[in-house]
């Protein structure tokens, strides 16, 4: 039971760690604290389900097109919400108010569009297949979810690693001032980040929704609070952090709902994070130096 419950903790935790990278690598790059990418996560669902309902398109290419869907929306509330913010230097306050309005024009729109009912995947989205590994039941879905965030990570550190754009990236996230002096355009960077970030928030929202067979204009709310625990908790722009706290997430909340109560699980997260950043303030893989000198060495 003990083992079933872990395996069913880092399916959730890792679809988290995937959601709190994106949020954690704005964060470390342009300084925001983004509050739509919860509704971000929820519209790349919507554009998932849409592609294989009315589409009737392959589980594949519903996850392509729900990235997709979230990497442009993203993109768009930097145009809307944060652009015109930077070009005129406003503090950092401002652009966490902005995405505040942002969210809510986002969330209202989904409410009219759903009239708030609660949406599911078609049965034949994904072949229910399930396996027996040393008394462990795990589904095919599981194990593709773990693999899928895996791919991403990876890929992820390979991009900001071992392209060209990457070190663009990570330059800019040490210094903008100074990644103007090297010839770098911080608006390509930016346009990259978001894409990035609305990217990795479409596929979670995807494999949540089909994990709980869910899809609702609120599914990104509590996620959103959730990611605050996990790049805070991982420390603030870091990568390995994000995942490692996601993951951590995933299985601290779904023993509590076993084995106590589903109505304690935020009391015991929360509690968790209260103790980590007694022994550590800068969070289980943070610095003193802040999010952007981590992911400027990631």
């Amino acid at each position: 039971m003990l083992a079933q419950q872990l395996l069913n903790g880092v399916v959730v935790g890792s679809v988290y760690g995937l959601f709190a990278l994106g949020f954690t690598l704005l964060f470390g790059v342009n300084h925001i604290m983004n509050m739509a990418h919860g509704a971000v996560f929820m519209w790349g669902a919507f554009a998932g389900l849409f592609a294989a309902t009315m589409l009737d398109l392959p589980f594949i290419a519903a996850l392509a097109i729900g990235a997709l869907a979230g990497g442009l929306l993203s993109v768009l509330l930097d145009w809307v919400a944060f652009r015109p913010l930077r070009k005129r230097k406003a503090p950092e306050f401002s652009a966490i108010v902005s995405s505040i309005g942002a969210n809510l024009i986002l969330l209202s729109l989904a409410q009219q569009m759903t009239a708030t009912r609660v949406m599911r995947f078609p049965f034949d989205t994904f072949p229910i297949r399930i396996y027996e590994v040393f008394g462990l039941r795990v589904q095919l879905l599981q194990l593709v979810i773990i693999g899928i965030v895996i791919l991403m990570v990876v890929g992820l550190v390979w991009y900001l690693q071992r392209t060209s754009a990457g070190r663009q990236i990570r330059t800019v996230a040490y210094s903008e001032s100074t990644s103007r002096l090297l010839g770098i355009n911080p608006f390509s960077v930016n346009f990259q980040v978001f894409f990035l970030s609305g990217a990795l928030a479409g596929v979670a929202g995807v494999l949540i929704g089909l994990v709980f067979n869910s899809v609702h204009f609120m599914m990104g709310e509590p996620l959103l609070l959730r990611a605050f625990v996990v790049i805070i908790l991982g420390g603030l722009g870091s990568i390995p952090g994000a995942l490692v706290a996601g993951l951590l997430i995933g299985i601290v909340q779904v023993l509590t709902v076993s084995y106590l109560s589903a109505g304690l699980a935020d009391v015991v997260v929360f509690s968790l994070l209260f103790l980590v950043l007694l022994a550590r303030p800068t969070g289980l893989f943070g610095s003193v130096h802040g999010g952007a000198a981590r992911v400027a060495r990631q």
